[in-house]
């Protein structure tokens, strides 16, 4: 009898301990919002996460290799978007840079180039020229993308970030949208979160979050 009393002490205390370790499922109002109007998305059966960032921000380029691979892992199982936000006249060339890549088909090529000629290299991007002569020594067709930098359909999404930005309330970036009604980021993601965590763990605690939201999303299309 003896002996069967420390064999379910210690099991007793192995299921106690398991119980505290698991971590605590992502809570509504806590690490992530729910979209007071949920918009329409267009990826049938596939999630959509939609990253809302700037070339210009810091915390966007600190969470960039993160966040891509993040994307990398998903295979088909997501569709990722990314859309370049506005903010006036200084960063509307940078966001004209994203959509003309993205025009192009080379922005996996070139994005985190992008981040480092503004954050390591000193380069602000803040005029047509200067974009366009940054896309030209990075071996990219001046011509091409002159034409892609001024087209109609690069004003269209330009005018369309605007909107998207309004239905989806993006008031600081970098933001997460995951199926048009949930929202989460790394300082949504930790706001509630003491002491606060490194940056790292930051993106990591907030990539958690993007999986538990893109699991509930599927989820919910079932």
């Amino acid at each position: 009898m003896k002996l069967f009393k420390q064999i379910l002490a210690v099991v007793l205390c192995g299921v106690a301990f398991g119980a505290l370790a698991s971590p605590a499922a992502p809570v509504a109002g806590t690490d992530y919002v729910v979209l007071p109007e949920p918009q329409n998305v267009d990826t049938g059966k596939k999630v959509e996460v939609i990253e809302f960032f700037a070339y210009y921000c810091p915390h966007c380029y600190a969470l960039e290799p993160a966040m891509a691979a993040w994307a990398r892992k998903q295979g088909d199982n997501v569709v990722f978007k990314r859309i370049h936000v506005g903010r006036g006249p200084s960063v509307l060339p940078q966001q004209k840079l994203f959509f003309a890549l993205e025009a192009l088909g080379l922005v996996e090529q070139n994005h985190a180039k992008v981040f480092a000629a503004m954050h390591e290299q000193g380069n602000s991007l803040r005029n047509d020229t200067a974009v366009i002569d940054w896309a030209a020594s990075n071996g990219i067709d001046k011509t091409k993308f002159t034409e892609a930098y001024n087209s109609f359909g690069v004003a269209a999404k330009v005018r369309r970030t605007e909107r998207l930005m309004g239905d989806y309330r993006v008031d600081y970036w970098p933001m997460l949208i995951v199926d048009g009604k949930y929202m989460t980021s790394p300082a949504e993601a930790n706001k509630n979160v003491k002491p606060v965590p490194d940056e790292a763990q930051q993106h990591a605690n907030a990539l958690t979050v993007l999986d538990f939201l893109v699991s509930k999303a599927k989820a919910e299309k079932k």
